[in-house]
């Protein structure tokens, strides 16, 4: 069983509800493409796809699933409109596993020699640090240790708001201050995790994008100085994106992906906005998994990510 168990009744309402604007202006969308249609015909299928980019879905992901319903309606002789919300749901839920989505297995860490390290990438004010203090609580609830390392520094707000969450969780932080050496920090805190025996070391970093080659600069000293300590450290870059701000998410996942090898990714504030179809979109034209979502305010409100379960819950299934 993964690290966030089986995917209980409670998560699955968490789920819905957080995904609720989403799929109310996802489907008043997709219904208007079939009023007064009885077949999936071409003006069914361009109504789709306007209904597909103005949910954030993304036009080359977008363009990707029209394609595909054409050639099953065109294969399979589907003709019925009754067939399309299966056939949309089925071929998102597909896209999402090609691009490396999993099922809700959580996150089970490897057998070998600790910490598991995960360097947390993400301009400011996506949610970064509560993303990380609800993994953090996450791991602890599962039995894990876990240590924390304020290598964000340039912002005195974001060294402060991880101690906070540090205390609430109750796990260790190591910090330097602001203005302190972000790599020194990131050091420090995985040869701590490491002494302490810990399992999961988790190292926030500035979320700065004004300058990518800075940016670069700084996030290849801090994997350099980490793998002194852990040879395959950072064992997961994970992205933290706002699926509030739609297309923008697309523009930040384009620039961190050129500056760092990110190979994971979390949305947040899902349960804010009706763009819930960057999701798809993201995962899709980057082919990085997703693998946690946010979808409310709470601690167990940062869900692993199921394709299976995401794709239900948007489509209004049990």
């Amino acid at each position: 069983m993964g690290l966030f168990g089986f995917f209980s009744k409670e998560k699955k309402e968490s789920l819905d509800k957080g995904l609720e604007k989403t799929r109310e202006s996802f489907f008043s969308r997709v219904a208007k493409t079939i009023i007064g249609k009885s077949t999936i015909d071409d003006d069914v299928l361009d109504n789709l796809e306007e209904a597909l980019v103005t949910s954030d879905v993304g036009v080359e992901t977008t363009l990707k699933i029209i394609k595909r319903i054409q050639e099953r309606v065109a294969r399979d002789k589907y003709t019925g409109t009754s067939d399309l919300h299966r056939l949309l749901r089925e071929e998102m839920a597909t896209l999402l596993a090609e691009s490396g989505n999993g099922l809700a297995r959580g996150l089970d860490l490897p057998p070998g020699a600790g910490p598991y390290v995960i360097m947390v990438v993400g301009v400011n004010g996506v949610g970064k640090t509560t993303t990380i203090g609800k993994l953090a609580y996450q791991f602890k609830k599962s039995g894990k240790r876990v240590v924390l390392g304020a290598a964000d520094t340039f912002r005195a707000a974001a060294v402060d708001q991880l101690g906070i969450w540090a205390s609430r969780v109750d796990v260790p932080l190591v910090s330097q201050g602001m203005g302190a050496d972000p790599a020194s920090v990131a050091f420090d805190a995985v040869s701590s995790a490491k002494a302490q025996g810990a399992d999961v070391c988790i190292i926030d970093t500035a979320g700065r994008l004004h300058n990518k080659v800075n940016l670069m600069n700084e996030l290849s000293k801090i994997k350099r100085v980490m793998q002194k300590v852990v040879p395959d450290a950072p064992h997961e870059i994970l992205l933290v994106l706002d699926a509030s701000t739609g297309q923008n998410a697309f523009e930040q996942a384009r620039q961190f992906i050129a500056a760092t090898e990110v190979n994971a990714l979390a949305l947040t504030k899902l349960d804010g906005t009706a763009k819930g179809g960057v999701v798809i979109g993201i995962s899709d034209q980057f082919s990085i998994p997703v693998r946690y979502i946010g979808v409310g305010e709470g601690m167990e409100d940062l869900q692993v990510f199921d394709r299976n379960e995401f794709v239900k819950s948007l489509f209004g299934e049990n």
